[in-house]
């Protein structure tokens, strides 16, 4: 039969060469709240079940289609930088598309950059961790921003006469990006400039100067002249920066404009070209006379500054664990509907094994986040106050180091799908590694566990009273803690074994916490895979007898009808 003769069905079908079938579909539309179950009995354990509600309507927008999309424009459109205007005036004004700015709104109208410090109640924190740990799902870059304004407060509040004039302004709910002087906006975000060239993480390395304008001394006006090479998020309102005053290392607080309404010589010279983190402009910056205000105590800029460290850490933990949970997220959905070689992916044993696995490593990160939520939101108590102290090192380290290799996992789950640019997956690769770089890496955390040891003993005996209520849970946790404190009586070549150490306290943590809060076969499965085997495993090396059904189960978003 040749072509004319075909009637005019026959010839429709000459078109499509198939059906589109087996394939899944996008994980959209979806409470990001309500879908975790780890993450909901995480908030009611650690105190903030009063915030169940506001919690579910925060995921039910964030897991929609059209509030998901805003993470990809965010990165896809990229922030741009013009130094002058066209009139040949120096603006250092970056700009973004308008998907950043509805994500920055979002999270200011929610208090994601400030809720605990104006109303400190139980669970405070618990409460806006989770928020965090949703919205850094959706998109990462507008976390750095939101984090520093959030971790400002505690370093600011050293200094009353400062706070007094800038805390209503960074703890406002309004969203307010214009460039203009603080005196004319209602609402502004704060970033921080610590890093320069030549000391990195060495930050008494630093050589910007800071030169008294009259009296020296704590919330005095000096005039700072250097550079930074990393600053983040350059459109902030204003900068904690560290230089060296004639006293020594000090911190100050440095503004976009000055007071009479001209521009603080603060000058973007341009922004830094990462792998990731596309939507948050990082920019490196020379400081040419720019007016600031002392923080603290001249000569005590680290420690000065060192209380917004440990809070945007603390923010590195809930945004790595985040960045875990939309990552196997996205594998569960995937192997939930997608078949191969006659029956679901999520069905077959080494695929259940690999799924069950990311699962557990994504709630034992969600589990100690929120543990040392509660941990802030106890700080009077000294156990609390001393878990914090070492809990977030050992946490920030952790976590933040197991992410990029559970993005790569769970793209592998994906497939060849799983890294195409029109996947979530490639941005949640790229975003992994950040928070294991950024505030300390993994080196420099491993060294402030020692250094809180070797300074602050007790913290010792808080991390061991800790773990230590998980005793007799499991018999490999019990040999794994009896090895650790005979690891820790070892003194010797301790910065040499930092790692190792951090490890081993990482590991005991995350299986205490589950030991006594996870469903059994989760907590059984992490001592056996994490505690009791030996050497280095990939993920799906879960031992028999491991139900990963129930685990796979119990994870696996659900999208909405």
């Amino acid at each position: 039969m040749n072509t004319s003769e075909l009637d005019s069905q026959d010839r429709r079908y000459m078109a499509d060469t198939h059906e589109v079938i087996n394939v899944s579909s996008e994980l959209q539309n979806y409470n990001l709240y309500q879908q975790d179950i780890a993450l909901r009995e995480a908030v009611e354990r650690e105190g903030a079940g009063w915030a169940n509600e506001s919690l579910s309507t925060f995921g039910e927008k964030t897991g929609t289609a059209a509030y998901l999309e805003l993470g990809h424009l965010a990165n896809k459109f990229t922030p741009e930088f013009d130094t002058h205007d066209r009139f040949g005036n120096r603006t250092d004004l970056v700009t973004y598309h308008p998907a950043y700015h509805q994500l920055m709104q979002t999270a200011i109208e929610n208090g994601i950059h400030s809720a605990p410090w104006v109303d400190p109640k139980p669970g405070a924190h618990v409460a806006r961790a989770a928020m965090m740990f949703m919205h850094s799902q959706v998109e990462a870059g507008h976390g750095c921003p939101i984090t520093m304004t959030f971790a400002a407060i505690p370093s600011l509040r050293t200094t009353p006469a400062l706070s007094k004039i800038w805390e209503p302004k960074i703890t406002s709910r309004i969203y307010d990006p214009r460039n203009l002087p603080i005196e004319q906006k209602a609402g502004i975000t704060i970033g921080m400039g610590m890093t320069e060239k030549q000391g990195g993480s060495d930050v008494r390395a630093n050589t910007t100067r800071a030169f008294p304008l009259g009296a020296s001394g704590t919330a005095e006006p000096y005039e700072l002249v250097g550079h930074k090479f990393f600053l983040s998020a350059p459109m902030c309102d204003a900068f904690l920066v560290l230089a060296q005053a004639p006293g020594g290392l000090s911190c100050f607080l440095v503004p976009r404009w000055r007071p009479d309404g001209t521009k603080n010589p603060l000058q973007v010279l341009r922004l830094k070209k990462k792998m990731g983190n596309q939507s948050n402009a990082s920019s490196e910056i020379e400081l040419r006379g720019a007016l600031g205000w002392m923080v603290g105590e001249e000569g005590r800029g680290v420690r000065t500054i060192i209380e917004m460290v440990s809070m945007t850490r603390f923010d590195c933990m809930a945004g790595s664990s985040g960045g875990m949970r939309m990552a196997v997220s996205q594998a569960l959905h995937h192997c939930s509907e997608r078949s191969a070689f006659g029956d679901l992916l999520n069905r077959q044993p080494l695929m259940q094994n690999v799924l069950a696995d990311l699962a557990i490593e994504s709630e034992a990160a969600t589990t100690l986040t929120m543990r040392i939520g509660r941990a802030l939101d106890n700080r009077h108590n000294e156990h609390e106050d001393l878990l914090v102290r070492l809990g977030t090192a050992v946490g920030k380290y952790w976590i933040c180091k197991r992410t990029p290799n559970h993005a790569y996992e769970s793209m592998e789950c994906i497939g060849g799908s799983g890294v195409m640019e029109d996947s979530m997956l490639p941005r949640l690769y790229r975003e992994a590694p950040i928070n294991a770089i950024w505030e300390g890496s993994g080196n420099v955390q491993c060294l402030d566990v020692l250094r809180a040891m070797q300074k602050t003993p007790a913290v010792v005996d808080a991390f061991f009273t800790e773990i230590g209520k998980a005793h007799g849970g499991h018999s490999a946790l019990d040999t794994h803690i009896r090895a650790l404190k005979n690891e820790l009586g070892d003194l010797s070549e301790m910065e040499f074994r930092a790692r190792d150490i951090v490890d081993r306290m990482a590991l005991s943590l995350q299986a205490a916490l589950l030991v006594q809060h996870a469903p059994a076969g989760i907590a059984d499965a992490f001592c056996q895979s994490r505690l009791a085997q030996v050497g280095q495993h990939n993920y799906g090396t879960l031992p028999r007898g491991t139900n990963c059904a129930a685990i796979i189960a119990r994870a696996t978003p659900l999208i909405l009808n």
